[in-house]
């Protein structure tokens, strides 16, 4: 995939010291740093790469409330009031749009999902509705009921990742945010029991908060320094079509085809759960916590064991003065599933025959952080005092992220947090695995 630079490298000498380390430049890190900026804390954000060169830039750019947890809910309220903030205040255009989201039913089970999540989560005081059978039928602009219903929501929005994210760190910047792009962070530093800075590749930084928010590098970053973590990667595919005429003006979800309309004119077009799940060492050690996702996904979940088995994403240990799996591999850019895609594209226009004679113009793929039960991971690392996470996105990463940054800037700061965090707290698989 081919991202333009995000024109936020820094040109000056590594800082010997900063209030608060950020690991990672994706949409998790850079919300952090910003909103930590925002209140006056002094940051250093240092990616190993480029910023949004791995998965933030290559997901689908939905900002939806609907169909998400209830246990992460609230913090997405928060996080798509802040998307339509930050999009207002940054001075360039990241196409973000309020343009509804629909997820389509064809089976009355599916129906129920959707009635069933309406009701479970009205308190919330959503726009979320039931389309019937006609509704569906003129909002997809056809007329041989193929579908029960939908369920829609029409103040969700979407933006492009590959805009959005080096422009929100762009704007991070003029905040006061120092941003390191090719600069891993190998480790952490320690005395008398409370993080004390970062190792970098280009020599120390002298802090004593950090906030790792590395998406799938989080586990075994966590593993060199004692912390087992069951973060595991899967591999997402992605397409985009040349410019076509379909009646679509928002995100649509369907069970074999989901498309957001791009600012190019474009659609960006997937399958929401057919992914790749990525065999590597760590996924024998916490598969049984993976068990109850995968009986799930069987039949649209493939399970491989690739060159990832015993490369950067396995089991390396390395010390403060070693090359790092993090220099090895700056951006993950993992091949997207061809045989996937092409069902997917004719998916897509059996739902929109105006597809027909569209061709994709580039596919893509990337690794998605996935934790067991699908909900990020947000909090203090017990035993490493000054050390927090932002992880374990889960494929929600793009939406919640600037809501995911804001709560984690808030826990280090110890301000008030805008949700309650203890459904994202990072201890809780080490709460139920000794349950």
């Amino acid at each position: 995939m081919t991202l333009a630079s995000s024109g936020t490298g820094s040109a000056n000498p590594l800082p010997k010291t900063a209030d608060v380390v950020v690991i990672g430049g994706g949409v998790a890190g850079v919300s952090t740093a910003l909103f930590l900026a925002l209140r006056g804390v002094s940051v250093v954000l240092c990616e190993k790469g480029r910023i949004a060169g791995e998965q933030s830039s290559r997901n689908w750019g939905w900002i939806r409330k609907m169909g998400r947890d209830h246990r992460e809910l609230p913090l997405m309220i928060e996080s798509a009031r802040l998307w339509a903030k930050l999009a207002s205040e940054m001075a360039e255009d990241i196409g973000y749009r309020k343009c509804g989201a629909t997820y389509l039913a064809r089976s009355p089970a599916e129906l129920q999902r959707h009635s069933d999540w309406l009701e479970r989560n009205a308190h919330f005081g959503l726009d979320s509705m039931l389309l019937t059978e006609n509704e569906t039928d003129r909002f997809l602009g056809r007329n041989d009921q193929q579908f029960l219903g939908a369920l829609h929501t029409a103040s969700d929005a979407v933006a492009e990742p590959a805009l959005a994210v080096p422009a929100l760190a762009r704007h991070a910047g003029a905040q006061g945010v120092r941003i390191f792009e090719d600069c891993a962070v190998r480790t952490i530093e320690h005395s008398a029991g409370r993080v004390s800075g970062v190792a970098t590749e280009h020599g120390l930084i002298a802090s004593t908060n950090v906030v790792l928010a590395g998406g799938v590098w989080s586990r075994g970053f966590l593993e060199n320094i004692g912390v087992s973590f069951p973060q595991l990667a899967i591999k997402s595919s992605v397409l985009r079509t040349a410019p076509a005429t379909v009646p679509c003006t928002g995100a649509i979800g369907s069970e074999r085809v989901s498309i957001r309309p791009r600012n190019d004119g474009g659609f960006t077009v997937a399958r929401s759960g057919a992914a790749e799940f990525q065999l590597i060492p760590a996924a024998f050690h916490y598969l049984p916590q993976y068990l109850p996702m995968l009986r799930d996904r069987w039949q649209i979940m493939k399970i491989r064991a690739g060159r990832q088995f015993f490369g950067p994403l396995g089991t390396a240990r390395w010390e403060a003065d070693a090359i790092s799996p993090f220099e090895r591999v700056r951006v993950l850019d993992p091949s997207p599933d061809k045989a996937l895609l092409a069902d997917v594209m004719k998916s897509a226009r059996s739902l929109f025959p105006q597809f027909s004679g569209v061709a994709p113009v580039e596919s893509w793929a990337g690794m998605i952080d996935v934790v067991p039960d699908e909900i990020p991971a947000i909090g203090p690392v017990a035993g490493h005092d000054g050390l927090t996470v932002v992880t374990g996105l889960s494929g929600h990463g793009f939406g919640i992220g600037p809501g995911a940054g804001l709560l984690a800037a808030q826990m280090v700061t110890g301000e008030s947090p805008i949700v309650d965090p203890d459904a994202f707290s990072p201890m809780r698989f080490s709460r139920k695995a000794a349950a």
